[in-house]
């Protein structure tokens, strides 16, 4: 059992995953969430620091919640966070569409290439045989 205090009020809990908050704590930041986009539905042009200020809410949690693609906003908002690789501006989570684009190129890539890799014949036909040098 793993007991650990709450980042947000102290108090010790029993900590299973994920951030380091006490259930109460987390149900606060839930209806916190709830708020968030109850105002961003009324306010749809709102910027992060209207956000913010409104709500009682700090612009990096908002940011977080944005990264963890739970608030999306429309192409016509001023809000925008930065890509985690290039810096473009996106709307919601932590890459753009091209720097996707290319994570996957890559990682299909590297799939490949073993597959590729299995039909070439060996560089030796005596097969694997050990091998003494004499002294």
């Amino acid at each position: 059992m793993d007991v650990r205090p709450c980042r947000n009020c102290k108090r010790l809990f029993n900590y299973l995953s994920g951030a380091p908050i006490c259930p109460s704590c987390q149900d606060k930041l839930e209806e916190k969430f709830r708020e968030v986009k109850a105002y961003i539905n009324e306010h749809p042009s709102a910027s992060i620091k209207d956000i913010s200020e409104e709500v009682d809410v700090t612009t990096k949690q908002l940011k977080t919640w944005i990264r963890e693609e739970r608030l999306k906003f429309a192409d016509d908002s001023p809000v925008g966070i930065e890509c985690m690789n290039c810096g473009k501006t996106i709307k919601f989570g932590k890459y753009c569409e091209a720097c996707k684009g290319k994570m996957i190129s890559n990682l299909s890539k590297a799939v490949e290439r073993p597959q590729q890799d299995e039909g070439r014949k060996p560089l030796s036909s005596n097969g694997n045989k050990m091998r003494f040098l004499d002294s």
